[in-house]
């Protein structure tokens, strides 16, 4: 990693209310303060910085992005110059391509999802000389800088933590967080990695591999495929559609392949966790009470089991006379994909659920393992 990087050290933030919901000391590392208002300016500012250096300042940034990959290499070609194109996919929003543009991006709206996108920005870079594409979450350099974060947090915490809490949606943050325990010595340090049901590209894809409850079977259900990645010898789940509400972000057709193979040789290991969008629109509306902060869908995901003890007792067993008290980490991801008027469609959609008995969200994690709660 380069000392001018064009990130700067984001906060870890000892979270009273939290703590004190989980019994265990319970810190916020805020990813959501970088420009893009995303951890991604991470890592894909840090591939940008190495394809200046190694093309010059003729290079053309192309992004296929469903938002917060393609703001972050906006902001960054921005702050260097650089020219860049990001293709998204249909139904964008409005404001979604005013940012984009504002930050100096040519935009290129086409396909139905990421994969429709991401094959267009490929034909683009094979047409232009002086193209580059950027990866938005699969690879190596990509992690890299997001392992920065990881850095971060080993001389802010002063302590090994319990476990460390994210969102996983293609693996790029993952696999940030990944190289980052390993080089820190933390490579037995629990990461538990949740997503949104209808979103869950990571979850159905661990479950097909290494003695998991769907590796003989491999049953997907309609709309997801069964692929095999050769070079990582991985079975990978690869979805036709979305239906969750938070695949704006977390919506890979399929995870990266390496951050999976990473997940299932990890020491640590990787707990993988799926939940309703009902719990992550709750969590939303608690985390800006609570802090005064309003994330995205994607981002509250993470802090569902910060809001709920029964379950992170689940995925972060108790411990007895460890040094120092227990410590979690929690990474809030950010995105810019939220404004008052959806926080606002979310707690409506809350009010109208059905409720009394017989009613229930369950979460699935690990090996196939159910939790329920009342709405």
């Amino acid at each position: 990693m380069t000392t001018n990087n064009l990130w700067k050290e984001t906060p870890l933030i000892y979270s009273s209310r939290l703590s004190e919901l989980t019994g265990t000391s319970v810190y916020l590392k805020l990813e959501n303060l970088h420009p893009c208002h995303s951890f991604k300016y991470r890592g894909v500012s840090h591939f940008i910085q190495k394809a200046k250096e190694d093309l010059g300042p003729d290079v053309h940034l192309v992004i296929a992005s469903g938002g917060n990959a393609g703001l972050a290499a906006a902001c960054a070609a921005k702050s260097l110059g650089l020219k860049c194109s990001v293709f998204i996919p249909e139904g964008v929003t409005e404001s979604t391509l005013a940012l984009l543009k504002r930050e100096g991006a040519e935009v290129i709206v086409g396909g139905r999802q990421y994969s429709d996108a991401l094959k267009s920005a490929g034909e683009l870079v094979a047409k232009e000389p002086h193209a580059v594409m950027v990866p938005a979450y699969d690879n190596p350099t990509i992690w890299e800088g997001h392992s920065s974060m990881i850095h971060e947090i080993s001389h802010q915490l002063g302590q090994e933590p319990a476990a460390i809490f994210c969102s996983v949606g293609g693996g790029g943050l993952l696999g940030g967080i990944i190289v980052g325990c390993k080089a820190v010595g933390w490579d037995h340090v629990p990461v538990v990695a949740l997503e949104t049901m209808g979103s869950d590209c990571f979850y159905r894809s661990i479950s097909l591999n290494g003695g998991r409850f769907n590796s003989e079977k491999k049953i997907l259900p309609e709309g997801i495929n069964l692929v095999y990645n050769e070079e990582s010898k991985v079975h990978l789940a690869h979805f036709t559609g979305f239906s969750s509400r938070a695949s704006g972000s977390l919506g890979a057709s399929e995870p990266a392949a390496r951050v999976v193979k990473m997940a299932l040789e990890r020491k640590g290991g990787v707990r993988t966790v799926s939940v309703p969008d009902e719990l992550s629109m709750q969590t939303l509306a608690s985390f800006a009470n609570d802090h005064k902060f309003l994330i995205e869908l994607a981002c509250s995901t993470t802090l569902i089991p910060a809001y709920h003890k029964q379950l992170f007792d689940k995925l972060v067993p108790p411990e007895t006379g460890k040094e120092g008290g227990l410590a979690v980490v929690f990474i809030v991801c950010g995105g810019f994909k939220i404004d008052l008027e959806t926080a606002a469609e979310y707690e409506r959609t809350l009010q109208q659920m059905p409720k009394g008995p017989g009613m229930s969200w369950t979460v699935e994690y690990d090996d196939g393992n159910l939790f329920s709660f009342d709405p």
